[in-house]
């Protein structure tokens, strides 16, 4: 077996090898990812596109200020944190608990066969989806239809966050459970005999056996997932939109959109999606501390 140092000797007399395999990711990576950055100081600026970039009038944190002081500034981000949030707080378990579940079944064709119906909503676009939900809960929907009413859902504030969490959950839980499954696979079978012949109910061997198997991934998605609070795709927000739900359905993301893209704003739109940015590189950091200090250390 090759050490470290072997290895790292090998890689050097081949560099051209793993240079020529990594040149087209660092390439994609460069061009799409790094050099886009440049255009953060839009929010910096009084962008004119005739101007460019590099010649527009600088205004400092004039944008900044200006969307922090707005009336609407509260509003759009606690939407944005409550559906965050709570789509974390209900969402978050649920893979976990259907892994577990799967894991239960021992008859495999069963098991592909429940595996097949909770992957497929994983493969329904957003705008599909949501094509689905409205039409479900139209005043002449199957839901209304089945409760004998004819309440138009999608124009209820109140209910807008339960029907985007609950979607959400639907369309992707299952997929999110592929993990959980494949790390329940390492879960010892010694331990878990050994645990049956002391007596353990499921619970039991559910607790002690096979959430230490699924441990740290689950601690690195909940990392990752508190750390995208406030990146909450646009599509779906905006594609549920009306004009009566707005109250609770105009998010941080879809307020960028309709200042940048339709107002032309772009200055003040990069700002507010900076801002965005910011704070979910300050929650990554922050709950990455938090399970570092609750999980002996371990963390991202």
């Amino acid at each position: 077996m090759q050490t470290a140092k072997q290895k790292l000797q090998y890689v050097r007399k081949n560099w051209q090898l793993y240079l020529f395999f990594l040149m087209p990711a660092l390439l994609l990576t460069i061009i799409f990812k790094y050099i886009p950055m440049s255009g953060v100081l839009i929010a910096f600026e009084d962008y004119n596109v005739i101007d460019g970039v590099f010649g527009s009038e600088w205004v400092g944190l004039e944008y900044f200020q200006r969307f922090l002081s707005s009336p609407d500034f509260m509003n759009y981000l606690m939407n944005t944190l409550k559906l965050s949030i709570y789509g974390l707080l209900w969402g978050f378990p649920v893979p976990i608990i259907l892994a577990l579940l799967l894991n239960r079944i021992r008859k495999a064709g069963i098991r592909k066969k429940i595996q097949l119906l909770i992957y497929a909503p994983n493969f329904i676009s957003v705008i599909v989806l949501c094509g689905m939900i409205r039409m479900f809960l139209s005043p002449v929907g199957p839901i209304n239809q089945v409760l004998g009413i004819d309440t138009n859902w999608m124009t209820m504030p109140e209910s807008f966050r339960t029907i985007y969490i609950a979607s959400g959950i639907w369309q992707t839980a299952g997929w999110a459970s592929i993990m959980y499954t494949a790390a329940l696979s390492n879960a010892s079978k010694d331990l878990e005999e050994a645990a049956i012949v002391d007596g353990a109910n499921i619970l039991q061997q559910i607790w002690y056996v096979e959430l230490p198997a699924i441990k740290n991934i689950i601690v690195i998605q909940f990392i990752l997932q508190a750390g995208n609070i406030m990146s909450i795709g646009f599509e779906k927000a905006f594609a549920l939109q009306t004009d009566m739900n707005l109250p609770a359905s105009e998010i941080l993301s879809t307020y960028v959109y309709r200042i940048g893209l339709l107002n032309g704003d772009y200055g003040y739109s990069t700002a507010v999606g900076l801002f965005n940015s910011i704070i979910n590189v300050i929650l990554l950091i922050a709950v990455n501390w938090i399970v570092k200090k609750l999980n002996d250390g371990e963390g991202l």
